[in-house]
């Protein structure tokens, strides 16, 4: 009996071929990768995400695994379970999960600068108040004031803390809505 071996047509292109063995472990092992970066989210977030019972229930058997092997094993089983998850919610939401501390650590760093320009130049209250025009100017003129005085004694920065906390929910108040 003989077997016809047909050549490939020329129509056939590289988008018909299937994925190389070198894209393929790629792709697993980037879904493995993902897997471990769900171990570091807690719990509460985990179940914002809609994830399979299986791959929670490994999850969870992989944060109490210690040994290295074992543990190696099953961060291959959850890479294993990821392949029939969409990984894109995930990755888009661990990105905004992310981005969230960033955002406050720039805020805390705008609102130190801004303390800083207030204590230090006498023009700054009106460019504040330029950004921030329903703040109550007279509040935080004392507030400046007070935290001016209170740097020449040799006593803990109270008032400049509390000029500080001001800033910080002045700045809180009108930054743009956060979609977290």
């Amino acid at each position: 009996m003989k077997v016809r071996v047909e050549a490939p047509s020329r129509d056939d292109g590289p988008q018909d071929a299937p994925p190389s063995k070198t894209r393929r472990k790629k792709a697993m092992h980037d879904l493995q990768a993902l897997g471990e970066a769900l171990l570091r989210v807690d719990a509460r977030r985990l179940a914002t995400l809609d994830l399979p019972e299986r791959l929670l229930d490994a999850l969870a058997l992989a944060r109490n695994t210690t040994r290295h092997e074992a543990r190696r094993r099953q961060l291959q089983y959850i890479g294993r379970l990821m392949r029939d998850v969409d990984p894109e919610p995930i990755r888009a939401a661990l990105d905004s999960w992310a981005q969230g501390p960033r955002d406050q650590q720039a805020r805390f760093a705008a609102v130190e600068a801004w303390r800083g320009r207030l204590l230090d130049h006498h023009d700054a209250l009106d460019e504040f108040m330029a950004q921030h025009p329903s703040s109550d100017r007279a509040l935080l003129v004392r507030a400046v004031d007070e935290a001016r005085d209170e740097r020449g004694s040799a006593g803990p920065p109270h008032k400049q803390r509390a000029l500080f906390r001001l800033l910080r929910t002045i700045v809180d108040r009108d930054a743009p809505e956060r979609h977290s």
